[in-house]
């Protein structure tokens, strides 16, 4: 059975309680990397002016402390297996939702189901 290591972990014990539960559920079906939890101002910022972010500090929930989102990409990472991303996504949701775990996915904003958005951060995941 999958699990994280050490930077993954340090990762995600920067995350609010619920994404805990959660993506330590997740590991545990599909082998997957935390790459982000809580976000500096320096980070932040410099995400945002290079437009990889659409909010600036300190609106993102990345920038709370727990951190209400996290990144988390399916592993081995292949930046370019963009069904492998939706895949990854919709097992993601899934457990949530049998967890009882609000969430909103970077790959689908508006809760649509269509992944028709103009700005897709397929790793991004946050709490309602």
């Amino acid at each position: 059975m999958p699990s994280f290591g050490s930077k993954s972990q340090a990762n995600l014990d920067e995350a609010h309680p619920d994404l805990q539960r959660l993506f330590l559920e997740v590991v545990k079906h599909i082998d997957c990397s935390v790459i982000e939890g809580h976000r500096p101002q320096s980070e932040q910022d410099k995400l945002f002016h290079a437009g990889k972010s659409k909010v600036s500090w300190p609106n993102g929930k990345h920038n709370t402390t727990p951190s209400r989102a996290v990144d988390v990409v399916p592993y081995p990472i292949d930046w370019n297996d963009m069904n492998r991303f939706f895949h990854f996504m919709g097992i993601v949701q899934g457990i949530a939702v049998s967890m009882g775990i609000e969430i909103r996915c970077g790959g689908d904003w508006n809760g649509d189901n269509k992944f028709n958005e103009s700005f897709l951060d397929l790793p991004h995941f946050e709490l309602r």
